[in-house]
C-alpha cells in the first residue's frame, strides 16, 4: 500500500479526539429578571431583533433558575426544566428574514430568580450578530403586559449562578499530535480543533472521494474540511455545507451520495440520501429513504458500507422504533419478554417501558428500498466493524449506575451473529447469559 494512504488511514480517527477541546472568549451577559416579580413569581422576558436572508448559523444558549419555556416569533423552541442543566439548539431555520422576536416564560421555585440567554448568529459573507441578555430586553409579571427594562442581577459567572454553561472553566487543550502512541512507521498529526461554540462537537465523519472530510455537530449541521497536504503547516479548509440536515450521529459517503443518519432533528429522523446534481459541490437533494424515529444519546446511530461494496448497514440504539415497514428479519420476529419474575424497571426512569427488539442492526440497499433485521437485543450499540471474513462486531455498554447489580453486565464486545439476540432488555429483565438463545459476550 502507498504509504501516503496508510497514514491517511491513521489519521482519519484523530480528528474526532480534539473536536471538544476549543479556547472561548469571555462571557460578558448578565442573569435578569423582571423588576416587578418577586423571586416566587414568573417573569416573562423579550427581545426583538432584525436578521438578514444570509444566515450561516445561530446558536442558543439558555438557562433559567429554575426553569423557562423558550419561544421564537409565538412558537415554541425548547423547554429548560433546571438551570443546572442549561439547554443548547441551533435555531437556524427557525428564524426568519427581518424581524424576530425571542421571549421567555420562565418561572422560580424559591431562592433566587434569575434568566440567561445568548443566540450567536453567523452571517455568511456579513458582520455576525450576538443577543445577549441584558438591560436591553424586556420583562414583565406573569399574566400582564406592562413591558420595562429587565432588571439586571449580575454579569454571567458572578455568584450565585456562576457558570453553569462552563464557558469561563479553564479547557484543555488538544493533545500533542506527539504525545499519541502509533505503531512504527505511521505519524500523526492534528488537522483542526473544532470551535465548539460556533461548531459545536463533531459526533460522525465521513470521506468523499476527494479525500475532504464531511462531519457533523451533533446538535447542529454538516461541515466539510479540505485538509492540506501531509506536513504541510497549512491550516485545514473548513466549510459550512448548505443542505438543510444536520443532527446526525452517522456518515457514509458512497454511490455517489452522502447517507445521513439523522437523529436530532426530530421530524427528520431516519435515513436520507443526499446528492450533488449540479456540480457546484453543494448537496442540492435530500431524499427521505426511510423514516427511523429515534432522538438523543440512544438513538439513530452510524451508517456503514458492507464489505462487498453493494450494501448499507446501519447501527440503532435501543431507544429507536424499527425502520418504517421493515420487509425482511434474519432474526425471529417472536421478540417477547417472558418475565417470569417481575421485572424491576430501572429506578431512575431510564428506558421504563421500552421493550423487545431493543438496539438493532439492519441491512438495506443503496435506494433504502428494503431492510432487513440482522441481529438486535443490544442496549446501546453506536458503530460497527467488520472482519476479513465479513462477520459484524461491534461495542455495548450496560447503564453504569446497575454495576454490582445481579443483571449487570460489564461494557463489551460482542459478535453480531446473523439472526441472533443479544438479550438485552430494559431494566432487570435483560438475558442472563447462559441462556441457550442469548449470544454472549466475545
Amino acid at each position: 500500500m502507498d504509504p501516503h494512504k496508510l497514514l491517511w488511514k491513521c489519521l482519519i480517527p484523530v480528528i474526532a479526539v480534539f473536536s471538544c477541546f476549543v479556547p472561548v472568549t469571555q462571557a460578558e451577559w448578565s442573569w435578569i429578571w423582571s423588576a416587578d416579580s418577586g423571586t416566587d413569581d414568573a417573569a416573562r422576558l423579550r427581545r426583538a431583533f432584525d436578521v438578514p436572508d444570509n444566515i450561516r448559523s445561530a446558536t442558543l444558549l439558555v438557562t433559567s433558575d429554575n426553569g423557562a419555556q423558550v419561544y421564537l416569533n409565538d412558537e415554541l423552541l425548547l423547554t429548560n426544566e433546571d438551570w443546572q442543566k442549561p439547554s443548547r439548539m441551533d435555531i437556524r431555520r427557525q428564524l426568519k428574514p427581518g424581524r424576530n422576536v425571542l421571549r421567555a416564560e420562565a418561572t422560580n421555585k424559591g431562592g433566587p430568580a434569575a434568566f440567561v440567554a445568548r443566540l450567536q448568529i453567523q452571517i455568511r459573507g456579513g458582520t455576525d450578530i450576538l443577543i445577549e441578555t441584558d438591560e436591553s430586553w424586556e420583562a414583565s409579571p406573569k399574566g400582564q403586559e406592562s413591558w420595562k427594562p429587565a432588571k439586571v442581577l449580575a454579569k454571567y459567572g458572578e455568584d450565585p449562578w456562576k457558570d453553569p454553561f462552563g464557558l469561563n472553566a479553564p479547557r484543555p487543550v488538544a493533545l500533542a499530535a506527539d504525545q499519541i502512541e502509533v505503531l512504527p512507521g505511521f505519524k500523526v498529526e492534528l488537522l483542526y480543533t473544532v470551535p465548539r461554540e460556533e461548531e459545536g462537537s463533531w459526533v460522525s465523519m465521513t470521506v468523499d472521494p476527494q479525500g475532504r472530510i464531511i462531519a457533523c455537530d451533533q446538535y447542529g449541521v454538516l461541515y466539510r474540511m479540505t485538509p492540506p497536504p501531509l506536513g504541510s503547516e497549512t491550516p485545514a479548509e473548513i466549510e459550512r455545507l448548505s443542505n438543510s440536515l444536520g443532527g446526525a450521529h452517522g456518515l457514509l459517503y458512497a454511490f455517489d451520495s452522502l447517507y445521513v443518519m439523522v437523529n436530532e432533528q426530530r421530524e427528520r429522523q431516519g435515513l436520507w440520501r443526499l446528492r450533488d446534481t449540479n456540480g457546484d459541490g453543494q448537496f442540492d437533494q435530500e431524499q427521505l429513504l426511510r423514516r427511523i424515529e429515534g432522538g438523543g444519546e440512544h438513538g439513530t446511530h452510524a451508517v456503514v458500507l458492507s464489505p462487498d461494496g453493494q450494501s448499507l448497514y446501519i447501527v440503532c440504539g435501543n431507544h429507536t422504533k424499527l425502520p418504517d415497514g421493515m420487509e425482511e428479519s434474519r432474526a425471529a420476529r417472536a421478540w417477547a419478554e417472558d418475565q417470569i419474575v417481575e421485572r424491576l424497571w430501572d429506578a431512575n426512569g431510564h428506558a421504563r417501558g421500552i421493550l423487545a427488539p431493543g438496539g438493532y442492526i439492519c441491512k438495506t440497499d443503496p435506494d433504502g428500498t428494503s431492510f432487513e433485521l440482522i441481529s438486535y437485543g443490544y442496549r446501546n450499540a453506536y458503530d460497527i466493524a467488520f472482519n476479513g471474513l465479513g462477520d459484524i462486531f461491534t461495542f455495548d455498554s450496560d447503564m453504569e449506575w446497575d454495576a454490582g447489580s445481579p443483571w449487570y453486565r460489564p461494557t463489551r464486545i460482542c459478535l453480531a451473529t446473523s439472526g441472533s439476540d443479544l438479550g438485552w432488555r430494559s431494566g432487570a429483565g435483560k438475558w442472563p447469559t447462559y441462556y441457550p438463545d442469548s449470544v454472549p459476550a466475545i
